[in-house]
């Protein structure tokens, strides 16, 4: 069984924020593989849909407390950590790359530190999805809005459409990789 979360913020004011693009990749999935709409479960505190191989996640916990639900979901379906893949936005890969790793990722983000505290271990895949596109006032790299700030910025209509491109290209490699476990 492989289990692929999206992390993100639940509420309106969220949707289509940096900070939820974790969520826009499991819809995509979704999409792909026609599965049934997204169904809240209050046992896991996420919304789940799946098939007979595949866990589709998206924590109602909020960003930094993602931990909780995917430790509770491994548990139940008794998953191997590295069978699992944590889907995020990342400020270290520009707007429009994406890199899977297993085991490595950012330090400073708060909803992937929430899932290694609880599963115990950081060895699980991670989708790290570019959403870095900060720049100066004069127009070039320099002093930004800090990322705290900035994930919770909604895209721009250029920048949706770059990140409709990436989650596109990183659902097939995701789809791929696992077609071969």
């Amino acid at each position: 069984m492989i289990l692929i979360v999206g992390l993100g913020n639940v509420g309106g004011e969220y949707i289509d924020t940096r900070h939820n693009v974790g969520f826009h990749l499991v819809d995509e999935l979704a999409k792909r593989l026609e599965l049934d709409s997204f169904a809240k479960q209050e046992k896991f505190s996420s919304e789940i849909t799946a098939d007979e191989e595949l866990i589709l996640v998206k924590p109602l916990t909020m960003m930094n407390a993602s931990g909780k639900a995917v430790q509770a979901i491994k548990s139940f379906y008794k998953i191997k950590v590295g069978d699992i893949y944590v889907v995020h936005d990342d400020l270290d890969i520009g707007l429009g790359g994406y890199k899977i790793h297993l085991g490595k990722g950012p330090e400073l983000h708060n909803g992937v530190n929430s899932v290694i505290d609880h599963l115990g271990t950081g060895a699980f895949w991670r989708v790290r999805i570019g959403v870095d596109n900060r720049v100066s006032e004069e127009g070039v790299q320099g002093e930004r809005i800090p990322g705290e700030a900035y994930v919770l910025q909604k895209f721009s209509p250029e920048e949706l459409s770059i990140v409709i491109d990436v989650v596109g290209a990183a659902a097939d490699d995701i789809l791929s990789q696992i077609e071969e476990l």
